[in-house]
C-alpha cells in the first residue's frame, strides 16, 4: 500500500464520526416526466395540456452537498428554512430518507420551499428533452422571526459539530438563509471558535464572509478579488490572493486543471483526474465542498483536502443525467491515478 493511500484511508476512516452542520438553502429538484402521446387539449384554453406520468424529487443546492456528505457516511445536521407547504413536506421526507438531522430546520408559512420544477418531455419518436424550468423561490426578505430562530439554532449547533459547511446560492440579498445578519453572526463565531473549520461556498458574496475559509471557483474568485474578465488569473495566484485578503484557507476549483489551495503554510495545485467524455459537471463543486470540508474536519491538511475534493469531483462528473454523489470506495478507486503519476504528491 502506498503512503498516499494509507494516509487517505486513515482520513476516510474518521468520516463516520464527523458531525457536520450544513447551513444554507436546501432546494427540491422536481422532475416531471411528461409523455406527448398522452397530451390533451384544454377545453378552457385550447392549448396542449401536458400529462405527467412520473414525478421524481431530490434535494438540491445545499441539499446536494448534504447528499454527498451522507454518501460519505458523515453525520449531517441541516440549518435551513422551508415553507409550511406541500413541497416543505416533500423536503422533510427527503431529509428523513437520507438520515439528516432536522432539529435546526425552520418552517414558516410566509416562505416558499425553494423548488426547481424540471419538465422532461418524452416525444412520440422516443426523444426526451427538458422543457422550460419553473422556479419556486423566495423573493421577499426572510421574516424576522425566521432569521432570529436560525441565529439561535446556529449558536446552539456550533457546540455540537466538527465542521460547518455553508452554501450561499440565492442571489437575491436577504431572501435566503444567509442573510446579512446570519453572515455577520458566522463571522463572529469564526472569531470565537478559531479552531472550528467553517467553509463557505458563495456564488455572489464570497468576499463578504469574514473569518471563514473559502471554497470557490476561478470565475467567483475573480469577482471576489474585484478583477476584470480580461485579466489573466492563475488558480494558485487566485487562491493565494484570496488567502491574503481573507486571512483564512482557500480552495479554488479550476475544472479539468484541478484545485488550487492556499493557507499560512503555502500554496499549491492538485491536478484533476483526467476523464474521458461524456461527463457532466453539474454538482461537481458541491461534491468538492463536501469531500474537502469533511476531510478538514477529519484532520487532513489543506493539500490533502484538495486531493479529496478532486477525487470526489472525479466520481460525480461521470454520473450522467443526475446530480450524483461520491462515496469513499468510489473515491479510492480513482486514487490509482495519483499513485501512478504523482506518488510524492503530498510528501513533506
Amino acid at each position: 500500500m502506498s503512503n498516499l493511500r494509507a494516509r487517505l484511508e486513515a482520513i476516510f476512516a474518521r468520516f463516520p464520526q464527523m458531525r457536520v452542520l450544513m447551513a444554507g438553502d436546501f432546494f427540491i429538484d422536481q422532475y416531471l416526466q411528461l409523455e406527448r402521446r398522452y397530451s390533451e387539449t384544454s377545453l378552457e384554453t385550447g392549448l396542449e395540456a401536458y400529462q405527467v406520468t412520473g414525478i421524481t424529487n431530490s434535494l438540491g443546492a445545499a441539499g446536494t452537498v448534504a447528499n454527498n456528505l451522507c454518501a460519505m457516511e458523515a453525520q449531517v445536521l441541516a440549518l435551513t428554512m422551508r415553507g409550511a407547504d406541500a413541497n416543505g413536506y416533500v423536503m422533510q421526507q427527503l431529509m428523513a430518507l437520507q438520515g439528516i438531522d432536522m432539529q435546526y430546520v425552520v418552517s414558516h408559512e410566509a416562505i416558499f420551499t425553494p423548488t426547481y420544477i424540471k419538465p422532461m418531455m418524452l416525444e412520440i419518436d422516443g426523444r426526451r428533452h427538458e422543457l422550460n424550468r419553473m422556479d419556486i423561490k423566495n423573493r421577499q426578505i426572510v421574516p424576522a422571526v425566521v432569521e432570529a430562530v436560525l441565529m439561535l439554532h446556529l449558536r446552539t449547533a456550533i457546540e455540537q459539530v466538527d465542521v460547518i459547511l455553508v452554501t450561499d446560492q440565492v442571489p437575491e440579498a436577504n431572501c435566503g438563509v444567509l442573510t446579512n445578519q446570519i453572515r455577520a453572526q458566522l463571522a463572529e463565531l469564526g472569531l470565537i471558535y478559531p479552531d472550528l473549520p467553517i467553509w463557505v461556498d458563495s456564488r455572489e458574496r464570497g468576499g463578504l464572509f469574514a473569518h471563514m475559509a473559502l471554497k470557490t471557483n476561478l470565475a467567483e474568485a475573480r469577482k471576489s478579488l474585484g478583477l476584470t474578465t480580461d485579466k489573466a488569473l492563475e488558480p494558485v495566484d487566485a487562491a493565494a490572493s484570496l488567502q491574503d485578503k481573507m486571512g483564512k484557507p482557500v480552495l479554488v476549483t479550476a475544472g479539468e486543471r484541478g484545485i488550487a489551495y492556499s493557507d499560512i503554510f503555502g500554496s499549491g495545485m492538485i491536478p484533476a483526474v483526467p476523464l474521458e467524455e461524456p461527463f457532466d459537471v453539474v454538482g461537481a463543486g458541491d461534491s468538492v465542498l463536501a469531500g474537502a470540508g469533511l476531510a478538514i474536519a477529519a484532520g487532513a491538511t489543506l493539500a490533502e483536502a484538495a486531493l479529496v475534493g478532486c477525487l470526489a469531483a472525479s466520481v460525480t462528473v461521470k454520473k450522467i443525467g443526475t446530480t450524483g454523489t461520491a462515496n469513499v470506495p468510489e473515491m479510492l478507486a480513482n486514487l490509482s491515478y495519483y499513485e501512478t503519476n504523482f506518488p510524492d504528491l503530498l510528501a513533506e
